[in-house]
């Protein structure tokens, strides 16, 4: 097993993490009800696709450290897994970016009027269906996915193994869940921008 790299401190931590985790979601909540109408250059979607390239890399480093994690490479665990938060960080950055210069996107609308015509809900069949349930669990497990992942993360940095272990088998597959969902809901929607 692998030494402390940060000393213990529950209470802090705790406060640490929540208000934290507080902070990213009221921004992304609030961010995300405005739009910026400026001209960057390029296509915001772009930021979209770059989303997708993240959480694409999130999915393959959270394999990658459960691979290492059950064959013992403690250190390559650690270091595939901060790896695997910083992506998640640009992707957040990221985002925010998305939605504060692209705004909303309806799935369906063909014509990009910003509405969804029976014609356009026809036409997208059963797949919106299934958009909408992928993306209807995607949104509540990233939104609390966030402390999960500190405190995880903050009981391996501080040599708490055990207590490690109890909290990474409900933060991995949920963690891997929303990387993989927010994959495929991007290329479901990616047709509409």
């Amino acid at each position: 097993m692998l030494e402390a790299i940060w000393t213990k401190n529950d209470k802090k931590a705790r406060i640490l993490i929540f208000s934290f985790s507080v902070i990213v979601f009221a921004a992304v909540v609030l961010l995300s009800r405005i739009k910026l109408d400026v001209n960057l250059g390029f296509d915001v979607h772009y930021f979209a696709a770059v989303n997708a390239m993240l959480n694409s890399g999130v999915a393959i480093l959270l394999l990658l450290a459960l691979v290492a994690v059950k064959g013992g490479k403690y250190l390559l665990h650690r270091n595939l897994m901060i790896f695997a938060m910083v992506l998640s960080i640009l992707f957040l950055v990221s985002y925010i970016c998305h939605h504060l210069f692209a705004g909303e996107t309806r799935f369906g609308d063909m014509n990009h009027d910003g509405l969804l015509s029976e014609e356009e809900k026809t036409a997208a069949g059963t797949s919106r269906i299934i958009y909408y349930v992928l993306l209807g669990t995607h949104i509540p497990l990233a939104g609390i996915i966030l402390p999960f992942i500190l405190f995880t993360a903050y009981r391996g940095l501080t040599a708490d193994f055990v207590q490690h272990k109890k909290l990474a088998r409900i933060t991995w597959p949920i963690w891997f869940y929303v990387a993989v969902t927010g994959v495929v809901v991007y290329l479901m929607i990616s047709p509409y921008y």
